[in-house]
């Protein structure tokens, strides 16, 4: 039916628009679907505000399930209720959320936005805005500034955080690394990611609002933020069986878009190893979150990213595991890590030119680095399990810094009823995310 209107003479199209636009919703969505998107049943109220005196708000992305992982570290602390949102695109990976609902619903329903911007207006004291995207739907017509300008006159808090690319500049971040996948000139979705994130430190310049960054390379591109380390369920990632680097390992890369990655040049350097026999190497894509856990527990050697100077959720997600970590991290990120934590990443380093090499060190100095990967479960406990992260909001939301391990917290509490790991209103590439 949205084809035949497209095909009306431009007079009648704008009359049926019209006329559409004052129908109930729910007779619009049951008598033509596909003008909306979406089902009547798909519009859900949102779930209920906490009721605890500082109420934390996180949405609207969760990539690699970080909103809800959040917003859990966050309930440590003292005085403190939180739950997060996202909206769920064509590629979902089963992260949890409170709130998951269309990405469909989110931009398109009325009746959702009503009630998503009653509630969160009026229920929490503290929004965390993920990836400078809007929070309340259709209300303001998506558009962030008018939201957090409502917000802030409802007497809320707004606090923006950045999964990566959202702010992260392809051409900054080219200028300072030799493998950057930023320098192919005819990528276009290099291109599109330099025009958002100059358009969303614009964003972030014009609010005014207090910054965390998920990652400590971002920091170069919004040098008044604050790194909010990601958070892991370390017990979902526990070691299944020792490390064993001594007689083929295993060795995972499981990346969640390869350029971004640097999927190639990892290819190139490990195929003639596991052709020759020296290691069994598995390339793993399109895995849901809750299967990721066994993956990488069968694994001896996970290699990460080898081309962006960061790690991400995958890394730590990997080192919970106690596997060999292998990936390129930058001195700025392991110094920043060391002056914040005392701890140095426990990410063996490599890039496009040595990967190889260094997996044959590896293998010819398999005890060193069986004590490289077990560092990996002490580094996750001490800095991404949640705690760290609870302490870095506690400013924000003006409470004391005071974050002890509480299961309630912890738990999977939310709906968990699906998540995404990349999408968004624009495309988009959370590299930092996992």
């Amino acid at each position: 039916m949205s084809s035949l209107r497209d095909r009306l003479p431009a007079p009648l199209r704008r009359l049926a628009g019209a006329v559409l636009k004052v129908l109930p919703e729910p007779l619009v969505a049951l008598v033509l679907p596909d003008e909306l998107g979406f089902r009547p049943a798909d519009v859900v109220r949102p779930v209920p505000a906490p009721t605890a005196p500082v109420r934390l708000y996180v949405a609207p992305v969760n990539f690699a399930g970080q909103g809800y992982r959040w917003a859990r570290a966050a309930r440590l602390l003292p005085g403190v209720g939180a739950t997060s949102m996202q909206y769920r695109t064509a590629t979902d990976f089963g992260f949890p959320a409170d709130d998951s609902l269309p990405v469909a619903v989110f931009v398109h329903s009325r009746r959702w936005g009503r009630w998503q911007a009653d509630r969160v207006l009026h229920g929490y004291t503290h929004v965390l805005v993920e990836a400078e995207r809007p929070v309340l739907g259709r209300s303001y017509g998506l558009d962030l500034r008018r939201e957090v300008a409502a917000l802030r006159a409802a007497g809320v808090s707004v606090g923006l955080v950045s999964h990566g690319s959202d702010l992260r500049l392809p051409s900054r971040h080219l200028a300072r690394e030799p493998w950057s996948p930023f320098g192919d000139p005819g990528w276009e979705l290099a291109r599109r990611l330099e025009e958002q994130a100059l358009e969303n430190a614009r964003i972030v310049a014009e609010l005014g609002a207090p910054v965390f960054v998920s990652t400590p390379d971002l920091l170069l591109d919004a040098p008044d933020a604050t790194w909010l380390p990601v958070v892991v369920d370390p017990q979902a990632w526990g070691a299944r069986r020792p490390v064993d680097l001594r007689a083929r390992p295993v060795v995972v890369h499981a990346p969640s878009r390869g350029p971004m990655k640097g999927t190639a040049h990892v290819d190139a350097a490990l195929s003639p190893l596991h052709e020759a026999g020296t290691i069994e190497y598995r390339q793993v894509t399109g895995v849901p979150a809750d299967e990721m856990p066994g993956v990488y527990t069968a694994a001896d050697i996970v290699v990460d990213q080898v081309v962006l100077g960061l790690y991400g959720v995958a890394a730590v997600e990997a080192m919970a595991a106690g596997r060999l970590v292998v990936g390129h991290v930058s001195e700025q990120v392991r110094a920043h890590v060391r002056r914040t934590t005392g701890l140095d990443v426990p990410v063996l380093e490599a890039t496009p030119d040595t990967l190889a090499a260094v997996v044959e060190g590896v293998l010819a100095r398999p005890e060193a680095h069986e004590i490289l990967a077990a560092r990996g479960p002490a580094f996750v406990a001490a800095v991404h399990d949640g705690r760290f992260s609870a302490e870095v909001l506690a400013p924000f939301l003006g409470v004391d810094a005071v974050a002890t391990p509480d299961e309630s917290a912890q738990d999977d509490t939310g709906q968990d009823d699906g998540v995404h790991h990349h999408g968004g209103l624009p495309d988009d590439t959370e590299e930092g995310a996992r």
